[in-house]
């Protein structure tokens, strides 16, 4: 059996198709590179250049690879971005999604693994927020998540698709040998755009709020790595495989950390100050959000590995480096 990774070529998705190329998988990447590199897809996968809205390439996808599983990150997933394009990002997150999913039901793909986001939750009433929480999304990057795991609970109950919805919490850190790690030149990551103001790369950082209910005044996020993230999409696989139940997982660590929190992490990192200036709070933001992360330990069997800031930093730090290297070479 094969596994098809959209979005393979991008920041997380390269990540899986490591994790699934690691593990002996045959594993095909559909990209359509709008974000995505080339050369982040691992050479033991195959990399087709294409769109998810397109059904008849993805079934054809299906068939030539005997694909049973699909693992979903394709889209598009800046929160600010979302406020300024709802309609751009419906497309994107919601409308390609539905296609890709009636394509995977036509096909008779098993599983479906849904890259979704802890902005379904908006503005959460108390932390940490579980997945028993009512999602109550503040931007339309949120809302367009949501519609995907609504769509994905009705074509389970409707076809019988198998899917797991995994809510990222704030992900970072980049593969800790090296391979792959947020490529993206202008990514508006919190712990990226540190790393790169700490080396020089931007003239300074904007801290977007310092008046939020916090014990700093700024915003309050649970971190975690994208390794243990992607631990969490092995562990939600083979759980599906071995014919586990549909369900939506919290991904986070359940301790969160301000802004300040972070910069200071980079300045301990690099050793030097990061500039930054602190301004006013930015659309779509919520004050704080942690994650209720027990479920996805007890059913899945996740033992993340990488649960540090520190280290989240310095893999980070070092994957910026990397990248200057490679980039003036």
């Amino acid at each position: 059996m094969s596994v098809l990774v959209t979005g393979g070529a991008g920041y997380i998705g390269s990540h899986m198709v490591l994790a699934l190329t690691d593990a002996g998988e045959k594993t095909i990447v559909l990209d359509n590179l709008s974000t995505g590199f080339p050369w982040a897809v691992s050479p033991k996968a195959t990399l087709v250049e294409g769109d998810i809205g397109d059904e008849e390439l993805v079934m054809s996808l299906v068939r030539q690879h005997g694909i049973k599983s699909i693992v979903h990150f394709a889209g598009s997933i800046v929160v600010p971005e979302s406020v300024a394009d709802p309609l751009g990002y419906y497309l994107n997150n919601t409308v390609k999604s539905r296609a890709l999913m009636h394509a995977a039901v036509k096909s008779g793909v098993q599983n479906f693994i849904f890259s979704s986001t802890a902005a379904v939750y908006g503005n959460p009433r108390s932390l940490p927020v579980f997945e028993t929480d009512d999602p109550a999304p503040i931007s339309p990057y949120g809302t367009s998540k949501l519609m995907t795991e609504m769509m994905l609970r009705d074509s389970h109950a409707a076809y019988g698709l198998n899917y797991i919805a995994l809510r990222y919490f704030n992900v970072a850190g980049a593969d800790p040998q090296g391979r792959s790690g947020q490529s993206t030149p202008r990514a508006t990551h919190l712990i990226k755009v540190a790393c790169q103001t700490a080396l020089g790369q931007r003239p300074g950082m904007d801290v977007f709020g310092t008046d939020y209910d916090t014990a700093d005044g700024t915003c309050i996020r649970d971190y975690i790595h994208v390794s243990d993230l992607i631990a969490a999409h092995m562990d939600a696989l083979a759980h599906l495989q071995k014919g586990g139940a549909s369900g939506i997982f919290n991904c986070g660590y359940g301790k969160g950390y301000s802004v300040l929190d972070v910069i200071h992490a980079v300045e301990r990192a690099n050793g030097a100050p990061v500039r930054h200036t602190l301004g006013p709070r930015r659309a779509g933001d919520p004050a704080g959000i942690v994650a209720g992360a027990d479920k996805v330990r007890r059913i899945l069997g996740w033992q993340p590995k990488y649960n540090d800031l520190d280290f989240i930093v310095k893999s980070a730090l070092q994957w910026e480096r990397h990248l200057e290297r490679r980039n003036a070479g």
